[in-house]
Parts: C-alpha cells; structure tokens; sequence
C-alpha cells in the first residue's frame, strides 16, 4: 500500500512585490496620518472610508487596461464558473475613482460642495521593483461641487501645510502648479488636436514628463524621430514638424526664456532710471485679471512674466488662454495668504500622468538629496500630487460635477522624514516588569496597572520566568527603557529595584568602573514611588512620561 503524500507546508514568505510592516513603522505612519488629519479637519474636510473594493465597472477607465479587467488591479469576477456569472471586482486601485461612486450614490445627502480626506491601503497589479510596493498608502483630500479654482488654491495651501506640519521645512519642498488647459492650449495651436493625432498627443504628453530625467534634448528626440537610450534600446517618437517641435520645446522652456525676458525688461529699467528701486513700472505691461505690473512686488515679476509668456504662447486658443487665467487666480489667491514663490510655484513642466484631468495640476517636490541604495546623491523627488477632474463623477450621473484634489504616497513621504532624521527607524519598547516568583503573579499586574493608569506603557514579562537573564534579554529586544524588579526580599521590605536600560547599555559600551560607580543605572526605592521614579527616567531620556495622559 502507497504512502499518503504529505501535504508540502506552505512558505513563510510574503508574496512578491508586498511587505510587512512592524512595531516602529506602524506606529510612526500612524502618527504622520494623524498630523496629516489634523490639517485637513482644521480645513474643514471630512472623513470618508469608503469600501476596500470596488466593481470594475465603476473604476472603468481609471483602470491600467479596460479590456482586460485582471490586468494592472487585483480582481476576480463572482461566481464565474456559475451559468450566470457576476460582477467583476477588484481591490481599489486609488482613492479618487471610490471618491466619484461614493458622491454619484449619496449626493442627495452630501452637502454641496463636498469636502473629505480617506486615508488607506490601494493596490496595485504591476511590476515591483525597488521601493514599488503592490500595496501602499495613500492620503487624500478631494473638494467636490466647487467649479472656482479658488478649491485648487485651497488644496496647494492646504497640501503646503500637511509637509510643514509633518516636519518638511520650507526650503525642502516646493508645490509646482500648471494647468492641464495650457497643455492642450499648446497641442492646439501646434497642430495637435484633431482626433487623429491621439497617438502624437500621448508621445508628447509622455515625453514632458520625463523632461527633469532626460533633458531639453532628450525631450526633444522624442518630439521627432525617437531617442536611442544609453542601453541601445529605440523609442519611437511622435514625428513633429520643426514648427511644432519648436512650439512644445517654447512650452517645455517657458520658465527660463521668461527668466530671460524679465532680466531683459530688469537692465533696460535700470539704464532708463537712475532712481531704480528694483521695481518695474506700469508701462512695462499687464498681465489680464492679474493687474498692472506696478501693483506687484519684485518676487512676483518671475511669475508675472511667465504667466505673460504663456499667454502668447497659446494665443488663439480659447482653452489655452482661459488655463493661463486660471493659473494667475491661483498664483493670486495663494500670495495674498502668504504661499509665495518660497512654498508654491507656477510650473509649466507639471504634466501629471493620469488622463482625468482637466485643468490645474500639482505637485509637492521635496527639494533635498539623498543617498540611494548605490550610495548616489540624487533628489528625492516627488511625495504628493493631483489636480482638477471634472468629468470624474459624469460617468455615474451623466452631468459635469467639478472637483479637485491631492493625494500624498504615505510611504515615500515617511521615507524622506527619516532621511532628513525627523523619524527615528525605532521607538522605546514598554517598561517591563519583571518576574521573579510566579506565584505573586497578582502584585507584577498590579505594578503594571499602575503604570498604565499614569499614562506610562508598560507590560508583564509572560514567558517562563525561570532565567532572569531571559527576561532582561527580552527587555533588551523590546527596546524598553526601564525594568521593574521586585524578588521576595523587595517584597518584604516595601521597595522595588528599577533598573534603567538606557544608561546601563551606555555605561556598559563606554564607561570606565570608575564612571559607572558615579553613574548607577539601578535605583531602589519605596513600592509607592515606582510610578515617580519610572516617570523620572523617561523624561530624562526624552521619552514620553505618560504625564499629558494621567
């Protein structure tokens, strides 16, 4: 008789591309998420959790790939074996496409406009790769039923706030802002907007996109022929004219031949005045409903000229120029509440890579360099980014509802509070009270309680207490600064031992025997002042004391 094969046990391992996530880093996204919160609730955001999954149906367009419904998301169709089979789910891939299910099925008990923030897990079907997570965080603020892009100056101001608040100075951000209509404005009078140029269009938009990675030049092959990569490899481009080449390139370059333009207008003011006072004056020109350039400071000409330069650029495009409005009513709105050109900027660069926008965009850049996993200095890049989508909910009610929001990668924006030191990789573990008779058992939970109840984490050491040396060994693990001892002796004589393991590895590492009889690292004192001299150690270490919570 053959042998029952025995079942293989499973492996130990977390699946490709997701991650566990431990003590320390739970807790320190938590506290970020929280901050994060504060700054959208004082805003006046609401809170939404809205379902983990979603039809495919509703996330329609917003999925990697509509016609194959598995690919680029997590999902599976009910029943599918059945005669009938159900619908097509999948775990949600961002938090804006529930954001437009949720608004279609309860607008009626929505206030108008609608303001929350979600905060959670979306997953991801695509490749993983270094720092690329199938699973991640997101957190979100989306204002819906607000057609003014006063909402999208709210959203930049409010985003401006979060990194501050998470512990990102300014000088180590900045917000760039564009608008989707200025992009199309400059497809239009570049020839590019009939429908039979999709496929110009999306290499152009692509192309954009990669300017900080590849360059004026770079941008540029790819608006002709193509570009060959260090590795060989050939990427078609979209086969522009010289013309339009040049017209996208103007577009591409707009920041720094406006730069140009401004020191220009700067010496011909100086010659012509000798009284110059760094202002210019109102003859130099106008920028439409931005106002008389007399009426600005000298740190606003950078953004004034730009805004100026754009507006020629696509000039003869209706959408165009209303983009380039809208973009000085945004620049407006957020110097008059003291977001200048330090924290927010105007930046044609933005492109932003998901097709549902429709206007204004944004991105939060933290400006700083790290050292990558190959020890290169490079920028750490972008946290956070979104923009207008007013056509996000027509899918579900058939009429244009206006919104605008941001959402902020949780994890990279962790990343880069630890790189600058603003999160330690660990935290202090609980106080642990030791056990040395297992049959008082009783007194170790009472000391604990007590802890507890002054604010102060602590717990019980649960394991066989038979080797102290185990136990102090776990204290060590758990990262716990103090341990609470108390043998049948202490008992007797009303005192308990409390050993501080802070100063005792410091002493232990560095310490002469003469500097470690001057600096003990073990106290006695009376059973009714253990919560006392707990509470003194922590605060001398910097740790929380439990005193804000007692």
């Amino acid at each position: 008789m053959a042998k029952p094969k025995k079942t293989p046990r499973p492996k130990a391992e977390t699946p490709k591309g997701f991650r566990d996530y431990f003590g320390a880093e739970v807790t320190q996204r938590a506290e970020m998420l929280r901050k994060i919160a504060a700054v959208y609730h004082r805003y006046g955001f609401d809170a939404l959790e809205s379902s983990g999954v979603e039809t495919v149906e509703a996330l329609g367009k917003f999925l990697p790939d509509v016609d194959r419904p598995n690919e680029g998301v997590f999902a599976w169709q009910e029943d599918a074996e059945a005669d009938k089979p159900g619908d097509w789910l999948a775990l949600r891939y961002d938090l804006t496409a529930p954001l437009a299910r949720v608004y279609a099925q309860h607008q009626n008990d929505l206030p108008k406009p609608y303001r929350r923030y979600a905060m959670g897990p979306v997953w991801r079907n695509e490749k993983p790769g270094p720092g690329r997570f199938r699973q991640f965080y997101q957190c979100d603020a989306d204002t819906v039923g607000a057609p003014s892009v006063a909402a999208d100056a709210e959203i930049c101001a409010m985003l401006a706030d979060c990194l501050e608040e998470v512990g990102i100075p300014r000088g180590d951000y900045v917000i760039r802002v564009n608008n989707r209509k200025v992009l199309n404005g400059v497809l239009e009078v570049a020839g590019l907007a009939d429908d039979d140029k999709d496929r110009e269009r999306g290499i152009v938009l692509r192309a954009i996109d990669k300017l900080d990675r590849l360059g004026v030049e770079g941008v540029q092959a790819l608006l002709g022929e193509g570009r060959k990569d260090e590795s060989g490899d050939f990427t078609n481009g979209a086969g522009l004219s010289i013309a339009q080449i040049d017209k996208v390139l103007s577009f591409v370059t707009a920041k720094e031949q406006a730069a140009e333009d401004l020191a220009a207008a700067l010496e011909i003011e100086r010659q012509s005045n000798p009284g110059f006072d760094g202002r210019l004056s109102a003859m130099k020109g106008s920028f439409g409903s931005v106002g008389p350039m007399d009426s600005y400071k000298p740190e606003e000409y950078q953004t004034v000229f730009l805004l100026t330069f754009l507006k020629k650029l696509v000039a003869g495009s209706k959408a165009g120029e209303e983009g380039v409005d809208e973009l000085g009513q945004i620049y407006l709105a957020l110097f008059d509440q003291g977001y200048g050109p330090d924290r927010i900027i105007i930046d044609p660069s933005v492109v932003r890579g998901l097709g549902y926008y429709t206007g204004p965009v944004y991105e939060a850049e933290l400006t700083f360099d790290i050292q990558d996993e190959k020890g290169r200095t490079r920028n750490f890049g972008s946290v956070a980014g979104g923009g207008r989508y007013d056509d996000l909910v027509k899918r579900f009610t058939g009429h244009e509802v206006p919104a605008t929001g941001v959402s902020i990668g949780v994890d990279r924006l962790l990343a880069a509070l630890q790189a600058k030191g603003r999160m330690t990789s660990s935290e202090a573990g609980p106080v642990v009270v030791t056990v040395m008779d297992r049959d008082r058992m009783a007194d170790y939970q009472k000391m604990v309680a007590d802890l507890r109840r002054a604010g102060i984490r602590a717990e019980v050491y649960l394991g066989n207490p038979k080797n102290f040396g185990n136990q102090l060994k776990y204290a060590d693990k758990r990262g716990s600064p103090v341990a609470v001892i108390e043998g049948g002796d202490e008992k007797e004589r009303g005192v308990v031992q409390i050993k501080d393991l802070i100063l005792g590895a410091q002493i232990a590492e560095s310490a002469t025997l003469e500097e470690w009889k001057d600096r003990p690292s073990q106290f006695e004192v009376p059973r009714d002042d253990l919560v006392a001299k707990v509470r003194e150690i922590l605060r001398q270490h910097g740790l929380p004391d439990g005193s804000s919570e007692a």
